[in-house]
């Protein structure tokens, strides 16, 4: 059962709340026990409490999975998880966790409660509203990475990297719908009737402004935010940015396996590389440069 109940909370894509890191390492406090430490349980309590948003979200649409291809063969829908389990879950873990956030620090605590009522929103409304839905998608992605400002009291980190991952964000969310149009509705008779509102064009014309002013908005950041090395030599990782949003296009469009993002991240190895090469650039140059 609790493998069960763990397999329906999704920990492979946990990796998205690794966002919460991002002032951890641009306020350069990655080294110092306390911020990181409580990066960590951020980290933790972030991950618990979207593990909670897909328990709602499966015991939402429980039935309409039974009749899918392949959800039929989670948990919940398969009958190896209980409703009154993954109900019984889904309240007692926010309730633990929320006040928990709360002590932690205030405005952590703020921001986690603000995420889950997000997330919840978007699971009973918000997913069936043209463009909102991606845009809300986008705002998680950013609400991860202000969970972790105040976790570090940071002091460095610029209003410009809040800008970046809006940016990204909005590129990762329709990169991701537009496989589901590419495949889903194609091929699944009860794909989301959100899809019948996009469509390839429209999807493709959408990423190709936020690719360019994902680009633009992190080039502006490496030379205009403060705090940075006056060297300018922040602006070496651009390419590495640059790289991994045209690796992502190339598995989206060449390759057609471009899900959800953090899949994408787990499976494609150059992709991998490109991040692992990034994080490493911006910790010697933020650190040791």
């Amino acid at each position: 059962m609790l493998v069960a109940l763990i397999k329906t909370m999704r920990p492979a894509q946990w990796t998205k709340n690794g966002f919460i890191f991002v002032p951890l390492v641009f306020d350069e406090k990655l080294f110092q026990i306390e911020p990181l430490s409580r990066t960590i349980i951020g980290f933790v309590m972030l991950c618990l409490i979207s593990g909670t948003v897909y328990l709602i979200n499966d015991l939402v649409d429980v039935e309409k999975d039974r009749q899918h291809p392949t959800k039929r063969n989670r948990p919940l829908p398969s009958g190896q998880l209980s409703k009154s389990v993954a109900i019984l879950a889904a309240v007692l873990i926010p309730a633990a966790v929320l006040p928990l956030g709360f002590l932690l620090d205030v405005a952590f605590g703020l921001i986690l409660t603000g995420y889950l009522i997000l997330q919840i929103t978007y699971s009973f409304w918000l997913k069936n509203v043209v463009i909102v839905d991606v845009m809300v998608i986008a705002a998680g992605f950013v609400l991860r990475v202000a969970a972790g400002v105040p976790l570090v009291e940071a002091e460095r980190f610029s209003p410009w990297l809040y800008l970046f991952t809006t940016q990204l964000a909005l590129f990762l969310a329709l990169g991701k719908r537009r496989q589901e149009i590419a495949l889903l509705k194609s091929q699944a008779s009860n794909a989301r009737a959100i899809l019948d509102h996009y469509s390839l064009p429209f999807v493709d014309e959408m990423m190709a402004v936020v690719t360019a002013s994902t680009v633009m908005t992190y080039a502006l950041y490496t030379f205009s935010a403060p705090n940075l090395p006056e060297n300018h030599t922040m602006m070496l990782t651009i390419p590495f940015v640059i790289y991994g949003i045209f690796r992502y296009l190339y598995v989206i469009h060449i390759q057609g396996n471009g899900g959800a993002p953090d899949e994408v991240l787990l499976t494609d190895r150059p992709l991998q590389v490109a991040v692992g090469l990034f994080g490493l650039a911006v910790v010697i140059i933020l650190y040791f440069g």
